[in-house]
């Protein structure tokens, strides 16, 4: 069957992927928002089906405050003997842990924490050993990927950590995992940044301590400087064997808003590349060491894509994320609608505004949602951070409500419009494509354009950070807000 890439659309950064059972598991990264580690489920690689978190308690990761792009970088997701086990960072805290589950659409353990440095961290199991792998810097100061034995039960080091590979010589060394397939260990790992020079490349030993041959192809996996150009960025690869012994990789990537504009809006997606190994046991991935649009998959499937959202199709614990270390005690969801009581810090601040949100999945889309304050000021924004945002707000004015346009770019706070509303109530409707968002406002049937914000300035080029553009719902002011009928449609 066919299928099309990205398989998980949407910000799902730095994939990895473990099969269990027949069905593959894959995690992603999360960074400020919480819950933390969103988790999928797939029978064919392709459709994936979101079921849970790993991180769903203050207690297993500290976010308050993190800058944005900060927190919960890059996990691993690995089984054993009926057990998940999924090890990340809170780059904030410069803390590398791991967390299990007997259950996976259950609760997870508490911490586990790892006296290893680093960012990136993945686990080997390997018979009866376990080797925990990081990108850092080894107990004697030298950089590179960095390696030690640990007690699983306990995260207790058993062996000092070594600088096992330094990599190619891209900047930016990071995403190692290590695998054992037949005779060898092949160490997979990322350079380039994970931007437009982003690739994947290969090592092998016969010993999990080294010394690590390159692959004489190197790397073995990039869309740098590829044409037509829209996917961008591929790396941080994870490997993965399905059920008749075909490989593929589950990679990271980015689709720029158009051809010849290099900026992307909705952050890291995940991306399916077939691999195979050849006759000297390296891997080549792709037809060219390349991602493509479109593959062929051995299978009877066909990919599907969800194409609207509303209150009643979404879950709160699942679909829905927060900023940081929300209060939920703000936050009533019902089967048609969501009620906030809104706070006093705001989209601006790097802190925990009373704000719901929906990844963005798609360049063309339409949100509408019915919206009715009681005070202050409530709506919607398009949301990449608190210095780049496109707010779509219910206010009460000095002489009554209005609806307000108000366009955050690099921290100038600028109110594009301002109309006049009878009442604190009207629906509210996001438009856009991959150029641009346009905003309206529709009392009593009567729409009016309010303005739009160029799509480029919610991108990572001219943001920063590592995540992508959200949809949300918010409120501002310790006043209720009242959402009712919402629509998310994807028109592409």
């Amino acid at each position: 069957m066919r299928y099309e890439n990205p398989v998980i659309t949407g910000f799902y950064p730095d994939p990895s992927v473990c099969r269990a059972d027949g069905k593959y598991y894959l995690a992603a990264s999360s960074f400020q928002y919480f819950p933390g580690v969103p988790l999928f489920e797939s029978a064919d690689l392709v459709n994936w089906t979101q079921i849970g978190h790993a991180l769903t308690r203050p207690s297993q990761v500290a976010l308050e405050n993190v800058p944005s792009s900060g927190g919960v970088f890059a996990p691993t997701i690995r089984a054993h003997n009926g057990r998940f086990y999924m090890v990340t960072t809170n780059a904030t805290a410069q803390r590398n842990f791991y967390v299990w589950t007997d259950d996976i659409r259950g609760e997870w353990s508490e911490p586990v924490t790892v006296e290893q440095g680093g960012i990136d961290p993945s686990l080997l199991f390997d018979g009866d050993r376990v080797y925990f792998i990081s990108n850092g810097q080894d107990d004697e100061g030298a950089d590179g990927v960095t390696q030690c034995q640990i007690d699983i039960a306990t995260g207790r080091k058993l062996t000092p950590s070594r600088r096992i590979w330094q990599g190619t010589g891209g900047r930016y060394l990071e995403a190692p995992h290590m695998y054992r397939i037949g005779g060898w260990y092949y160490l997979l790992a990322a350079e380039g940044g994970t931007e437009y020079g982003h690739m994947v490349v290969c090592a092998r030993s016969k010993s999990p301590w080294g010394p690590f041959e390159n692959c004489p192809f190197n790397p073995v996996l990039t869309n740098r400087n590829k044409a037509p150009g829209v996917i961008q960025g591929i790396g941080h690869g994870d490997l993965v064997q399905d059920g008749t012994g075909g490989w593929h990789i589950l990679t990271l990537g980015f689709r720029q808003i158009h051809p010849w504009q290099s900026y992307h809006t909705l952050g890291r997606e995940v991306f399916l590349t077939p691999v195979r190994f050849d006759e000297n046991g390296w891997p080549r991935c792709g037809n060219d060491g390349t991602t493509e649009a479109v593959y062929d998959l051995a299978g009877d499937f066909a990919q599907t894509r969800k194409r609207v959202y509303t209150f009643e199709n979404t879950d709160p614990r699942l679909d829905w994320c927060f900023l940081r270390r929300p209060d939920m005690g703000d936050y009533t969801f019902s089967p048609h609608g969501l009620t906030l009581r809104g706070g006093t810090v705001t989209l601006d601040e790097a802190g925990s505004p009373v704000f719901a949100a929906l990844r963005q999945k798609g360049f063309d889309l339409e949100l509408s949602v019915d919206v009715t304050a009681d005070g202050g000021e409530a709506g919607v924004t398009a949301y990449m951070c608190e210095d780049e945002h496109y707010d779509l707000a219910l206010r009460q004015g000095p002489d009554g409500w209005e609806a307000a346009l108000k366009l955050n770019i690099g921290g100038v706070r600028h109110t594009q419009a301002a109309v006049p509303l009878r009442a604190g109530r009207a629906r509210l409707v996001i438009r856009a494509d991959s150029l641009a968002y346009k905003f309206y406002v529709n009392q009593d049937g009567a729409e009016r354009f309010l303005g739009e914000g160029r799509a480029k300035y919610l991108s990572s080029e001219v943001s920063g950070g590592f995540t992508g553009v959200v949809l949300g719902l918010y409120a501002v002011g310790e006043d209720r807000a009242d959402f009712q009928k919402l629509r998310l449609e994807y028109l592409s």
